[in-house]
């Protein structure tokens, strides 16, 4: 059978499930049908190139019929309530719906696109991790999303982590941002300083010069910040420093903690770590959140991990229950968004640089911020 005709075949078994379809079917039902067909794309054995153009044709009619169901579901609740919905009630489209299927092999997923918006500003932080390669930055953050370790190393060019909570019935967001591979990217690198709440810098024992690194990142963290606020004396920096790798042996020590101390001041709170052991690593959790003003339960041991599914079912319940207290037995919770993506560049300069109503017109440009 030519692959052309197995398409064709593969859309006419689609297309004869939405005839028998009523117009009143939810669109579970259409998505279910999009999957089915897909398989038995599949399963014929196309080639790439038709595979693709089928399936564009399936993605298409489905979502065609996807957006004519919830007009005429709009309609039909608009009716019955005496007058007319705006569109933005139904907050799931069709594309939602669909990648939710291929992703997760259901329609049932909420889109947590705007999960950003729905937390309040105040409780939104944005840690930024810096140093030099090879100093175990990876590490300390799996122990703080999922609490594990590995040996092998993986050189990360660029990590974006979001993580939620739910703690005393506030919705909490922390996004983390390793920027590791920024290092011969200065402006790049700026940008990140700029957006960045809270701080946490990692650096070797056993290896002097990603010790340097820190000490010239702290530098250029606390320029940066202090040029931003336009203040005449340095800025106080929410910053962490984690000395890490301290299970090596004494031997291998290349940086005294006096010397530590005496090069980073009082401005940073600095922990001797070791991510293979976890060694001091609930302190440095403890006080990235009291620096950054955020609740000890977000750290990794203080609240019960939950999936992200999970997550949404206790918000919505809770949000349900607006006006209550919380109940007192209601457990500190936190999910790994695991689609999460760093805001664009255009967004963190909008961040940095404000809305530009509140720039006069007739004043001369000032130099930009992240030169």
């Amino acid at each position: 059978m030519d692959q052309s005709v197995k398409a064709a075949a593969a859309l006419q078994v689609f297309q004869q499930h939405q005839s028998r379809t009523l117009p009143s079917t939810s669109s579970p039902s259409v998505l279910l049908a999009y999957k089915n067909a897909t398989q038995r794309l599949g399963a014929t054995g196309l080639k790439v190139s038709t595979l693709s153009k089928a399936g564009m044709g399936i993605l298409k009619l489905a979502t065609t019929q996807l957006k004519q169901q919830e007009k005429k579901a709009r309609v039909v609740r608009a009716s019955s309530l005496g007058k007319a919905l705006p569109a933005s009630v139904d907050k799931k489209s069709p594309l939602d719906q669909l990648a939710a299927l291929v992703l997760h092999g259901h329609a049932r997923l909420q889109p947590l696109a705007n999960e950003s918006h729905a937390t309040k500003p105040q409780n939104c932080r944005r840690i930024v991790v810096l140093g030099a390669p090879r100093v175990g930055k990876t590490s300390i953050l799996r122990r703080f999303l999922r609490d594990g370790f590995e040996e092998q190393y993986e050189p990360t060019s660029e990590d974006f982590h979001r993580k939620l909570y739910q703690i005393r019935g506030e919705t909490y967001q922390i996004d983390i941002l390793d920027a590791s591979g920024e290092r011969s990217f200065p402006a790049k690198r700026r940008l990140s300083i700029l957006t960045g709440d809270i701080f946490l810098l990692v650096f070797s024992l056993d290896d002097r010069s990603s010790f340097e690194e820190v000490r010239a990142l702290h530098a250029e963290i606390v320029a940066a910040k202090t040029a931003l606020h336009r203040s005449k004396q340095k800025v106080c920096v929410p910053t962490v420093v984690c000395a890490n790798k301290v299970d090596l042996p004494s031997e291998q020590r290349a940086v005294s903690r006096t010397e530590m101390l005496r090069a980073l001041g009082n401005g940073c709170a600095l922990f001797e770590t070791s991510a293979k052991d976890s060694v001091n690593l609930e302190q440095v959790f403890e006080a990235l959140a009291r620096r950054g003003g955020l609740p000890l339960e977000t750290g990794p041991s203080q609240h019960r991990k939950v999936s992200i599914r999970s997550y949404q079912a206790l918000r919505a319940a809770r949000q349900a229950e607006k006006g209550s207290k919380p109940a007192a037995c209601d457990a500190p919770c936190g999910a790994l968004y695991p689609l999460a993506r760093r805001p664009s560049f255009g967004t963190d300069l909008r961040l940095v640089i404000g809305p530009k109503g509140n720039r006069k017109q007739s004043k001369a440009l000032d130099k930009c911020q992240i030169q």
